[in-house]
């Protein structure tokens, strides 16, 4: 028999279920350090878990890595055999690639926009149309810190055509596109092979919230931040829709209440996060503020990830109804 990711991601998740107590049947697979001052993802994952616990269920964490990369945790979800895992916010998209809205940039202003859209504006249940007649559930989605700005180790960034001779950490190809359009290159990277890259040359620097290199320990390699607030920073919690459905109503309820309460959580998280950029300047950072003017070049030089198909004009459409204009 070959062994593919599929039968490592089924013989691990049945060997670490064999290992618990029959009790103990829900596992939450973390993404980030279990940090609850510098990783919003925590905070969400944290308080989910004390919820339903506190509500008779037995719930319990994975170190991020445990149970698998982000890929196996997905397989893992969509089989049936994770029951929650904090996961990146693209990992649906090869299921269906409505969640592509919550990556166009400078399309949303701040997480207030993004929960409208979402939970308001019904893109929450549409995300979900695509998602779970596979086996995936999108239960909710979750702030990392202030929205998406340019780190990099070579030079400060304060206008775009300053992006010219970098090379960017890229998450896929659609980001590849993003840099491109703004005379950078891009390289795919996973993010446990970040440091090698950004310490060998590979890699110049990347897109992430301001409390990413404070979380994992990258401000020996990086140097410059510029403010951008490019998108918003975002990861999700997806759920086996299997495990969702066979729940009776009342301890459904029970989890949906606890990503309510995880909700709240991480958004009272985001709104104490101002200290970061002072963290960042006692790392070494420096920090650059955009002007308008060239923020609006930015814009402007980032249209073409509208065009290039990561999402259909119509479902582009249906975000900008959903979040207000």
């Amino acid at each position: 028999m070959t062994f593919t990711r599929w039968t490592f991601a089924a013989t691990l998740a049945a060997g670490i279920a064999m290992a618990l107590p029959a009790s103990a049947q829900i596992k939450v697979a973390l993404d980030s350090p279990p940090d609850l001052e510098g990783s919003g993802s925590y905070v969400w994952a944290h308080a989910f878990v004390e919820h339903l616990n506190a509500n008779g269920f037995e719930a319990e964490e994975y170190q991020r890595g445990a149970l698998g990369g982000d890929d196996e945790l997905f397989d893992q979800v969509s089989q049936g055999l994770l029951e929650v895992s904090m996961s990146p916010l693209g990992i649906t998209g090869s299921l269906d690639n409505m969640i592509y809205g919550l990556r166009l940039p400078y399309f949303f202003d701040g997480m207030e926009e993004v929960d409208r859209a979402l939970y308001e504006g019904g893109m929450l249940e549409k995300i979900n149309e695509g998602t779970t007649p596979q086996g995936v559930r999108v239960l909710a989605v979750n702030t990392v810190g202030q929205g998406s700005g340019i780190f990099n180790s070579k030079k400060p960034i304060e206008k775009v055509e300053d992006m010219a001779e970098l090379r960017m950490r890229a998450l896929d190809e659609s980001q590849i596109e993003l840099f491109k359009a703004w005379g950078a290159t891009g390289t795919i990277v996973s993010w446990a092979e970040v440091p090698n890259a950004l310490q060998s040359g590979v890699a110049d620097g990347y897109l992430n919230p301001p409390v990413v290199p404070l979380l994992f320990g990258h401000t020996d390699f990086l140097k410059y931040f510029t403010d951008a607030e490019i998108t918003p920073s975002l990861r999700i919690t997806i759920v086996s829709e299997d495990w969702y459905q066979g729940l009776s109503e009342d301890d459904r309820k029970i989890v949906d209440d606890a990503a309510d309460a995880a909700n709240k959580a991480n958004r009272e998280w985001l709104a104490g996060q101002a200290s970061v950029y002072d963290k960042l300047k006692e790392a070494g950072m420096e920090i650059t503020e955009l002007t308008e003017e060239a923020r609006a070049a930015f814009l402007e030089a980032s249209q073409p990830a509208y065009e290039s198909g990561l999402l259909e004009p119509e479902k582009i459409e249906a975000w900008r109804t959903a979040k207000g204009g």
